[in-house]
């Protein structure tokens, strides 16, 4: 995510740390480096050239200049103007006190509109426990109601679709009906173009002017970088969008999309879809997606990723057996299991704030298949050598591979690394409660 821009701040930030006191010239060229860095993002020249000002205004003064520390100063100073840039506040929805809120998507066709849908059903339903319905007003793409059928069923979400050709009237009835069965929420799912047309826009106005929704919603794919503010513009100028739903944020190395689009149209992102899977999709913050762009990583989020998880009673448990060294490869396997929810080690490791991450990231390739592996070697144990891995002589060793499909010496490898990760674990042991994660303990560091 953002991997361009996130380096050319990483080389900023270290080139100006090693200075000291900073000159006025020092100043105006990392002030070069950030629009050039910024523009070959593909943001907006409007949104660079008032980054650009606001910054120099605070930056140059004698509290900043002939401070201590005014490499520290100016990079607060550019977090501060980029969480601005992205819109400050946290995106969030306001439901309706009487009846169901009715959420109206809107969008071109392969921006991820339909899956944004099922997936913002599901969040509605998990994280605010409401009753969530979506209705397939979508009758032009083929095997369009196919598709959000089949996809909601994956959520426990109901579909309303009716056989017509006038998505008016489909989403009128729809409503209707949804909101006599009790739904809190109603999700439309209106029909997109491959681009803007006349009859598409025309469309959305009826449909808007006739179910008149709570809340709209613009699903952009960040990966269009100044082209969806475009679309958004025009969308916004439409039907008055309440906020965005930015797709395929995992995918986007550049970013001119997530910052440029508030500063142009006017409209919070309120979600971000970060991934394929239904769970891959979350409120936007925009202190959160600035730390990641400076290199700051993203705590908060990978511990909320954690504590989806992780099982906080398991955790403790887990963590006693570390301290009477009795931690197996059941153990071991749940951990992975564990971890593999939270998303690959790629992206649980881009969030943690480690100086110059996304350089060292770069060079680590991390194989997942060796993961896999590991997963297929434990899985072809009996419950005794998993409990007890003391057990495992050469007999077994061979029996285990073959049935694992790998070799003796991937097995030894697996145990040798499992006999220095248990040591590991027990001189870590004396930590706990020295850091804030999901199982316990408080930050003493």
């Amino acid at each position: 995510m953002f991997e361009q821009l996130t380096s050319k701040f990483e080389d900023l930030f270290y080139k100006i740390r090693n200075k000291g006191k900073l000159s006025t010239g020092d100043l105006e060229k990392a002030l070069r480096e950030i629009k050039l860095a910024l523009l070959e993002a593909d943001v907006n020249f409007k949104v660079v050239k008032e980054f650009l000002s606001n910054l120099k205004q605070k930056a140059i003064g004698k509290e900043v200049m002939e401070s201590l520390t005014p490499a520290q100063q100016i990079i607060k100073i550019v977090n501060d103007e980029m969480v601005k840039m992205l819109g400050s506040t946290s995106g969030n929805v306001n439901f309706a006190q009487n009846g169901p809120t009715v959420v109206m998507m809107v969008g071109l066709q392969g921006t991820g509109k339909t899956s944004s849908v099922i997936k913002l059903a599901n969040y509605f339903k998990t994280k605010n426990q409401k009753r969530v319905s979506v209705i397939a007003a979508d009758i032009y793409r083929p095997a369009a109601v196919l598709q959000l059928q089949d996809m909601a069923e994956m959520v426990d979400v109901e579909v309303y679709s009716a056989k017509g050709s006038d998505p008016v009237e489909i989403s009128r009835q729809g409503v209707q009906k949804l909101t006599r069965s009790g739904s809190d929420v109603i999700i439309i799912d209106t029909a997109g173009r491959l681009q803007i047309d006349e009859k598409m826009m025309d469309e959305v106005k009826r449909i808007k002017n006739t179910v008149k929704p709570h809340q709209v919603f613009l699903v952009l794919d960040a990966m269009t970088g100044q082209e969806a503010v475009n679309i958004a513009s025009t969308f916004n100028a439409a039907v008055e969008c309440d906020g965005i739903i930015l797709t395929k944020l995992d995918s986007d190395t550049r970013g001119g999309a997530a910052l440029s689009v508030y500063y142009v149209v006017g409209k919070p992102i309120k979600f971000i879809s970060s991934g394929e899977k239904i769970e891959d999709f979350d409120i936007f913050h925009p202190e959160r997606i600035a730390s990641r762009i400076l290199g700051k990583g993203d705590v908060l989020t990978l511990i909320e990723k954690a504590e989806k998880v992780i099982d906080e009673k398991k955790a403790e448990e887990f963590y006693r057996r570390i301290e009477k060294q009795e931690v197996n490869f059941e153990d071991f396997i749940t951990q992975i299991k564990s971890i593999k929810k939270m998303g690959s080690f790629d992206k649980i490791l881009s969030m943690l704030p480690i100086p110059g991450a996304n350089k060292t990231l770069k060079k680590m390739k991390f194989d997942q298949t060796h993961i896999d592996r590991m997963e297929a070697i434990i899985n072809s144990m009996t419950v005794e050598e998993r409990r007890r891995p003391s057990v495992i002589n050469g007999s077994r060793k061979k029996r285990i591979a073959g049935g694992s499909g790998s070799s003796v010496n991937e097995v030894n490898r697996l145990l040798t690394q499992f006999s220095k990760t248990k040591q590991m674990m027990k001189q870590l042991s004396g930590l706990k409660g020295k850091f804030n994660l999901p199982f316990g303990g408080e930050l003493k560091l």
